[in-house]
C-alpha cells in the first residue's frame, strides 16, 4: 500500500470535501436531484478507492503472503472480501 499511500490520502480527502459540500447542500435546502448527483459522485470516487487500495492490495500483501506460504490465509482473506462485496 505505501507506494499508494499519497493517492489514498488524496482521494479521501477528496471525498470528504465532497460530503462537506453535501452537508451543505441539505443544510441550504438544495434541489433534491442537485444533492442526489453529488452523493452519486461520492459512490463513484468511493468504488474508485477501493478499487486503488484492493490492486495495492493484491499487488502487495497478497503477493508477499503466497511468497511466504501463508496460501490459507489469503485464500481466506480474499473469500471474505469477495463476500463483502456482494452484499
Amino acid at each position: 500500500m505505501q507506494a499508494n499511500k499519497k493517492d489514498l490520502l488524496n482521494r479521501l480527502a477528496t471525498i470528504e470535501g465532497h460530503l462537506k459540500g453535501i452537508r451543505k447542500m441539505v443544510d441550504d435546502d438544495t434541489y433534491c436531484v442537485d444533492i442526489l448527483k453529488q452523493t452519486y459522485a461520492v459512490e463513484r470516487a468511493l468504488q474508485k478507492f477501493e478499487s486503488v487500495l484492493l490492486d495495492g492490495h493484491l499487488h502487495g500483501c497478497v503477493a508477499d503472503g503466497f511468497k511466504g506460504g501463508r496460501d490459507q490465509e489469503m485464500i481466506q482473506e480474499l473469500a471474505e472480501l469477495f463476500e463483502l462485496s456482494r452484499k
